[in-house]
């Protein structure tokens, strides 16, 4: 086999590799920017693996034959089935939160995060998707909440007389 027909068989194994790689079980949506890109945007459904009656849609440009892919994140979160106090019990309460979601950006440990916070006071879940490696000086994030108001979870507030 001559070097060339090597190098056309490695680089075809490598693209179907990286395409294997490119597909995930959450994508629900797939937008091409165009002719002359070889970036598109990718739309991910996320079920909040402890509040099963929350769904996220988060879409992020990948960009196939690149190292990394662009940090910007879209998020949308809509309460989607039942959200009960039970499941709320489950769930990390620090100013914090927790991650739901991770998903690899680069080979250079870049990844992008959802992370679901709960705000007791106003009795919401926020989930926000950020970017872990900072690009033009500014770490890339977007923000979306799911009210409880509405659902089993949430708690009246006890009327002082």
């Amino acid at each position: 086999m001559s070097k060339i027909r090597k190098m056309r068989v490695a680089l075809l194994f490598s693209l179907v590799v990286l395409t294997l790689f490119a597909c995930s079980d959450s994508e629900v949506g797939d937008v091409s920017l165009g002719v002359f890109t070889t970036k598109d945007i990718k739309i991910d459904a996320l079920q909040d693996p402890l509040i099963s009656g929350v769904t996220c849609h988060i879409s992020s440009i990948e960009a196939n034959l690149d190292l990394a892919d662009p940090s910007d994140s879209s998020i949308a979160c809509r309460q989607t089935g039942e959200i009960t106090q039970a499941m709320l019990v489950n769930i990390d309460k620090s100013a914090s939160g927790e991650v739901v979601f991770k998903k690899s950006k680069s080979i250079f440990f870049k990844n992008m995060k959802v992370r679901r916070i709960y705000d007791a006071k106003a009795q919401t879940l926020m989930y926000v998707s950020y970017s872990t490696k900072e690009t033009s000086g500014s770490y890339k994030h977007s923000l979306s909440t799911v009210p409880l108001w509405g659902t089993d979870a949430y708690n009246s507030p006890v009327l002082a007389n």
